[in-house]
């Protein structure tokens, strides 16, 4: 039996433009573009919340005195980190982490109706794959994040622009989809929060409900995973689809949830390793999904929820199964999981080099010939007398 199944892990070395995932340090250097309404309310979050993942936050924005207003503003915020400095449009890309907040169209809040983010492709389309051959210019290697709408369109337009040459055929030379990566679908599964939280009927949301796909036509929430209700679903769903016009219903622009729950929280942590919600390239196409940033891409959930799969609820108890389920997806609080690829891949080199009969039984007489004494007796005494202190 597989104890995990087959492409637990987003695998782009299949993809004709393979390459290792972008080594994203600690502090790194983030660059914003654009700073609208979205792109300065996304700015104040990240100074406030991400002084332990961003150590510059450069602000580029081609209007007259944006930026040196935004700088002068958010450097009066009294938090040592990030520093906050200007980036000419030359410099945007000097950068571990691009944030792509620029939009030529916007539509006002007389706009009550339909798919007000696919209303802004045809003239944001343009925008954002000049700015992704600009990156290809630079060879860039650090991350490509949309921020603008519609997310997922846009990060197709971002990645495949990049990888054609100047006669427009494909070749291969720009981002690398792992580069590429949306984020708008925070908010849309912090909407669903919201009505959960208000409403018992959706309280399975706040446990084990999750948010999939774009953020606007064709999001799918789940009420819950191990309790799924199809109607209770579709209704959760429409409810947060709409969030964004009935905000402009009250004649209002929604951007502060956006900038804040897609933008500002799920980026910072994407940068600290941990579970959000963004759009990762997934077999040829951008997918919004609960995923976390890891050591060999975007890792998403298919791997914990083979705990609940039909294969080990039919050998195991489904209650305990369940509910180690639900402790590994919200709690793990021991961090099993930032270890579990490093023990994947440990696995199999154990797996490959047992196949070495001869190889195998040198490791062995080698691991037990440098193997140490150990006591239980001993260790405990060793605790009491340098921790404990009982006497």
């Amino acid at each position: 039996m597989e104890y995990f199944p087959s492409h637990s892990f987003v695998n782009c070395d299949r993809h004709p433009f393979s390459a290792a995932p972008p080594v994203i340090p600690r502090p790194c250097r983030v660059h914003l573009l654009a700073l609208g309404d979205v792109g300065s309310t996304l700015a104040i979050g990240l100074k406030l919340l991400g002084g332990d993942v961003i150590s510059t936050l450069g602000l580029c924005d081609v209007r007259e005195n944006v930026p040196e207003r935004w700088e002068f503003e958010l450097g009066q915020i009294a938090v040592p980190s990030p520093q906050v400095r200007i980036v000419p449009p030359e410099e945007v890309f000097d950068c571990d982490v691009f944030l792509f907040c620029a939009s030529r169209f916007v539509p006002d809040t007389a706009v009550k109706s339909g798919d007000v983010r696919m209303a802004q492709y045809q003239l944001n389309r343009p925008l954002a794959a000049a700015y992704a051959r600009q990156a290809r210019e630079r060879g860039y290697r650090g991350m490509f994040c949309v921020v603008s709408d519609p997310v997922d369109p846009l990060c197709r337009a971002a990645l495949l622009e990049s990888n054609r040459n100047e006669a427009g055929e494909p070749d291969y030379l720009g981002l690398f989809p792992h580069q590429v990566r949306g984020f708008g679908l925070g908010v849309m599964n912090a909407r669903a929060r919201y009505y959960a939280q208000r409403d018992p009927r959706f309280a399975d949301f706040l446990m084990d409900g999750r948010s999939y796909g774009p953020h606007g036509e064709g999001l799918v929430v789940a009420n819950s995973l191990s309790r799924y209700d199809d109607a209770l679903s579709r209704e959760l769903t429409e409810k947060t689809k709409r969030a964004n016009l009935d905000m402009r219903a009250m004649g209002f622009k929604p951007y502060v949830a956006p900038a804040l729950s897609s933008g500002a929280l799920s980026l910072l942590s994407c940068l600290r390793g941990e579970w959000q919600y963004s759009s990762v390239y997934l077999d040829g196409v951008f997918m919004g999904v609960r995923n976390r940033l890891a050591p060999n891409g975007p890792a998403v959930e298919r791997l914990v929820d083979f705990l609940v799969s039909p294969e080990l609820l039919a050998i195991g108890d489904p209650a305990d199964l369940s509910q180690l389920w639900r402790d590994m997806k919200n709690k793990d609080w021991f961090m099993a999981l930032l270890d579990v690829e490093a023990y994947i891949a440990a696995r199999d080199r154990a797996v490959a080099d047992y196949g070495d009969r001869t190889a195998w039984a040198r490791k062995m007489l080698v691991n037990t010939a440098r193997s140490g004494y150990f006591s239980s007796d001993r260790t405990i005494a060793e605790y009491n007398r340098d921790i404990w202190h009982l006497g």
